[in-house]
């Protein structure tokens, strides 16, 4: 625990998996005989800081989760909240099930987490309001205009690709969610940056990969080869 501080570890499921084609939702899919977010329930599951875990589906599929939840017999308590018609939306749905100090927001497709990010994000809860796992990026990032003409480059040094787990006091992160509901975000480190809340990237590593197509489900399955040996 952080000085008595909760947390509730958020997982999210209820994406279309359009670019993942298959019409499956990805995060459903197998690899190495485990569905792909029963990597991530796991990694909660076992993580000492967590204290409650949310699942954010979309109602057709909450018996599928309800599936994969029962085969895996977890004794941390887990419920299952009905996502909203994006990202943001299922995000404001589950931080409102909860009553916890702080919450950590995961993508299921992303199922190589590691232990330490978890413990990371939670930690800068003892100086941030908000933090976030990301990577510095390897290639020159091109802002361009609508035409695709590169108004911008950014500096490579500075630039990075964010990835989840992301954390956050809860109570700021619901009354962001509040404050900018009118206003579409991609993720909600976003949020705080409109509010010009302090963000803190922690360094993590190139495997946390998200699976967005079918060809990242051969990679991921076999990084977690490597990872599980």
């Amino acid at each position: 625990m952080i000085e008595g501080k909760t947390v509730t570890a958020v997982i999210l499921v209820a994406g279309n998996s359009t670019r993942y084609g298959q019409n499956k939702n990805k995060n459903f899919e197998s690899i190495h005989g485990k569905s792909v977010m029963s990597y991530s329930l796991h990694a909660f599951h076992e993580n000492t800081y967590i204290d409650h875990i949310i699942i954010g589906a979309k109602e057709e599929e909450i018996s599928t989760v309800k599936d994969i939840i029962q085969k895996e017999k977890l004794l941390k308590p887990i419920d299952i909240v009905i996502g909203g018609n994006s990202r943001q939306e299922t995000v404001y749905h589950c931080i409102q099930e909860t009553q916890a100090d702080i919450v950590i927001i995961h993508d299921g497709a992303r199922p190589a987490l590691k232990q330490k990010y978890i413990n990371q994000c939670i930690e800068c809860m003892r100086e941030f309001k908000g933090a976030t796992i990301g990577v510095p990026s390897k290639d020159t990032i091109k802002i361009t205009d609508e035409n695709n003409i590169i108004v911008q480059s950014t500096q490579r040094s500075n630039t990075w690709i964010i990835q989840t787990p992301q954390c956050f006091d809860r109570k700021n992160l619901l009354a962001m969610h509040e404050k900018y509901k009118q206003e579409q975000v991609t993720d909600d480190c976003m949020l705080l940056e409109k509010n010009k809340d302090k963000v803190k990237v922690i360094e993590g590593d190139y495997t946390n990969i998200k699976i967005t197509t079918y060809e990242d489900k051969e990679i991921m399955g076999n990084l977690l080869t490597k990872l599980y040996e």
